[in-house]
């Protein structure tokens, strides 16, 4: 009985579609566009949020930056609070790799921006130069197109080498290899030993590998003063201990460093990269829920259409319900009907929403090969949303079928 309802149900639905298509077609699009809303606002901050991610992730998922200044901004963001503090330094950086017990390697870098790398006719503009210590290599992953990192030996004596970026080194070496090449850049001339494959471009800023060139720090402190530079020291946790606990050694082996007492406030800020997933989470959040609630309201108007569909459903079938219910039909046997119709409509118009979702995504992946992130719970919630609205939308005139006289409803036609 119940194979049997659902299938007379089913095909009174399709029957709606095929017999008055535009009306049909101007009440689904509501709910398509509902659905297509709320799928496709998730799968866009989902897509998003993946980037986002993987850019953070390059910045080193256990990893502990000590800089001048917390992560933070907009809002009452309190700037003007930290510009007295001092930059860490190299005493910072020896203090905390001979003290610490918890770290998997300790890392002190700069950045020096705006540089011209030259080599013969060829220049990049506007380079970065990263300085390092030697344990940068365990802070951020390097996969290496040709060449080798630094040598224990290269990185204490400051010698004149570097590692270039892919886009670097196809600047300055378009057609031919950059190994043991010398370049000009930062005033020194430089030995190429290394060449990194290509990253990509992260959605967070100086996060690529690709347009940088690596030099030692130790090279870099001949040429300028590395603390006036905006540094970081960088420090890797080991796994075995909470980012907690490593927080709290480093923050008491700076206090010390500093000669804080008790009552003095950190002069450093220890900044994770749980703190931008933190903040993303919250935006996120906020965008999720207002694409939901612009969808819900979307679906809700296409369930007025779906609801007039039924009441005229209800209106051109009025005798084959009283014919039905003379034969011995139930009430619930007509309103569960009515009901299934309602919901098959709604279910309808959202799959075809899904399916232009899906189809978008394909065009994107395949056009601008962006992935997009569609995940199946998010799904889920569609279909529900769908059935919900469906279920609604059904109730009021598929609880008038039911009540109809058998008698008054057959004399209707």
């Amino acid at each position: 009985m119940v194979i049997r309802l659902l299938y007379e149900s089913v095909g009174f639905a399709l029957s709606a579609l095929r017999e008055n298509k535009t009306r049909t077609f101007l009440s689904l699009i509501g709910v398509t566009i509902g659905i297509m809303t709320i799928v496709g606002i998730f799968s866009a901050v989902n897509t998003l949020r993946a980037n986002l991610e993987a850019s953070v992730e390059k910045l080193g998922s256990r990893s502990i930056y000590i800089q001048k200044q917390p992560w933070g901004g907009g809002g009452e963001y309190p700037w003007w609070k930290y510009q007295s503090r001092p930059n860490p330094s190299l005493r910072d950086f020896e203090q905390i790799k001979r003290r610490s017990n918890m770290t998997d390697g300790v890392c002190y870098e700069i950045y020096l921006d705006g540089k011209v790398l030259k080599y013969d006719n060829n220049a990049v503009e506007n380079a970065y130069i990263a300085a390092s210590t030697h344990d940068f290599y365990k802070i951020r992953t390097l996969e290496f197109a040709e060449g080798r990192y630094f040598t224990d030996a290269e990185s204490e004596r400051g010698t004149a080498t570097v590692i270039l970026g892919s886009k670097v080194a196809q600047g300055l070496f378009p057609n031919t290899s950059a190994l043991g090449k010398k370049i000009f850049g930062a005033g020194r001339r430089l030995t190429v030993i290394g060449v990194l494959k290509e990253e990509g471009e992260g959605m967070l800023i100086d996060v690529s590998l690709d347009n940088i060139a690596i030099i030692p720090l130790n090279l870099a402190r001949n040429l300028v003063n590395v603390e006036e530079y905006g540094p970081s020291i960088i420090v890797k946790a080991l796994d075995k201990y909470p980012l907690d606990e490593v927080e709290s050694e480093l923050r008491g082996i700076l206090r010390s460093a500093h000669r804080l007492s008790p009552t003095q406030e950190d002069d450093f800020a220890l900044n994770q990269t749980t703190i931008i997933t933190q903040q993303l989470d919250q935006m996120f959040l906020m965008v999720n829920t207002a694409g939901l609630m612009i969808g819900i309201f979307s679906v809700l108007v296409g369930g007025f259409g779906i609801a007039n569909i039924m009441f005229v459903s209800v209106k051109e079938r009025t005798n084959l319900i009283g014919i039905q219910k003379s034969l011995g039909a139930k009430n619930y046997f007509i309103l569960s009907q009515f009901l299934i119709e309602s919901v098959v409509l709604c279910l309808i118009g959202g799959l075809v929403g899904l399916g232009i979702i899906y189809f978008f995504a394909l065009l994107l992946q395949l056009g601008a090969g962006v992935a997009i992130v569609v995940k199946l719970n998010e799904v889920l919630i569609a279909i529900l949303v769908s059935t919900a609205i469906g279920l609604i939308s059904g109730i009021i005139p598929a609880v008038m079928a039911s009540r109809l006289d058998p008698v008054e409803a057959i004399r209707s036609k």
